[in-house]
């Protein structure tokens, strides 16, 4: 039996050897650097908003929102809605636009509005219904690829795809449907 005794205490060193040794390994191996989780939701989220935007100090349109979600990039969102009054120069509503949601989209200056998108204009009593419409504010456009419905007085006309002022004073069907009156 005392023969045995030192193998067994020989074993227990190298036992301890090897675990030093990789204990050793193991604390000097490089950490992989965990990488941040970047959040890409919203900044801010504002609720019943009411904003104005006027040029020279007249007031050229009035928006209406339920909840409003601002971006990093500038862009935001209205996921409950959206209702614009756009203003003539004598600061007369000229028409209106409203729609189910809508996204502004900061770097291009433009708006989409989507689901049941409604412009009016109330001079002439005409209105326009889509299911996505987008305004550029620079231009002060409308436009679309997806099929109208324009209501005048008398009559209404259908196509799809449209490029309009956004007061709905003048507009393009690209691709006019049914049948209707044309003034020569």
């Amino acid at each position: 039996m005392p023969l045995n005794l030192p193998i067994l205490i020989f074993r227990n060193a190298e036992l301890i050897a090897v675990i030093m040794m990789f204990l050793s390994f193991a604390s000097c191996q490089q950490q992989e650097a965990v990488k941040p989780i970047l959040y890409e939701g919203a900044l801010s989220e504002a609720e019943d908003v009411t904003m104005h935007y006027t040029e020279k100090d007249i007031l050229k349109v009035m928006l209406k929102a339920k909840r409003v979600l601002e971006f990093q990039n500038g862009d935001r969102e209205f996921p409950e809605g959206i209702y614009l009054e756009f203003y003539d120069e004598f600061g007369k509503i000229s028409s209106t636009l409203q729609a189910n949601s809508a996204y502004y989209f900061k770097n291009e200056n433009q708006w989409r509005g989507r689901g049941k998108v409604e412009v009016i204009n109330i001079e002439k009593q005409e209105q326009l219904n889509t299911e996505e419409l987008f305004w550029n504010m620079g231009t002060k456009k409308i436009f679309t690829d997806k099929f109208v419905t324009i209501k005048l007085q008398n009559e209404i006309i259908y196509g799809t795809g449209l490029d309009a002022n956004q007061d709905l004073s003048n507009y393009e069907i690209k691709n006019p449907e049914g049948e209707f009156t044309v003034e020569d």
